[in-house]
């Protein structure tokens, strides 16, 4: 959805579209994780911004490899990462920690994360704490910005037409939504600045890859 950017703080970034990419790591045919970034994806457009969603199970990347980075449908993803404003990253909780799909997609990115947003959603019996302290690691360790909360939900919030109902639920989501896009607004636009000037930043390093 392409149209200009009306909130509150409108005054701030006049105009300004992001980019918002989701990726999801679920192997299920009906996942709550699914779900759930479907209707965030919705909220975020409705907010006047672009949603590019990527899904593992229907576009599985082959195990990590030096050799499968030059493969043309990692340069698609590639541009995908390189190109959004933020991300947000959903995934089930196995064994405590990210899934397998998860894990092999943030294998193949690095300095493309470096200065940005992330949200994480966790499908969970058990909250998925561990899960997404896990993932916030990861994002740590490449230079990006993590929202201090998650969205932890199981399964059995997940309504018999594929819906979450939920209405505590809901309102998470409309809050991690519009914390997404208020606080995505900052940071891609610090990270812009940082990028095009000469400033001392830990964002300097990336100014040649750019």
């Amino acid at each position: 959805m392409n149209q200009e950017y009306l909130r509150p703080n409108e005054y701030i970034f006049p105009f300004f579209t992001m980019k918002t990419l989701i990726i999801i790591s679920s192997t299920r045919e009906h996942s709550v994780s699914a779900a759930a970034a479907n209707d965030i994806a919705r909220q975020i457009q409705e907010m006047g911004h672009f949603v590019d969603i990527i899904d593992l199970r229907k576009t599985p990347l082959p195990l990590f490899s030096e050799q499968e980075r030059t493969e043309s449908l990692f340069y698609m993803m590639q541009d995908l990462v390189h190109n959004a404003d933020n991300i947000i990253l959903t995934t089930p909780d196995f064994h405590g920690s990210m899934s397998g799909a998860m894990k092999n997609f943030l294998d193949y990115f690095w300095t493309e994360f470096a200065g940005k947003l992330f949200g994480i959603v966790c499908a969970s019996h058990d909250k998925g704490l561990t899960a997404m302290d896990h993932i916030r690691t990861v994002i740590r360790q490449c230079y990006g910005w993590a929202l201090p909360y998650g969205i932890g939900l199981s399964e059995a919030e997940l309504s018999d037409s594929g819906t979450i109902d939920n209405p505590h639920i809901k309102k998470r989501l409309s809050m991690f939504a519009r914390d997404m896009v208020t606080y995505g607004l900052l940071l891609s636009k610090q990270r812009a600045e940082d990028l095009g000037n000469s400033e001392p930043t830990f964002m300097a390093r990336y100014r040649t890859i750019q």
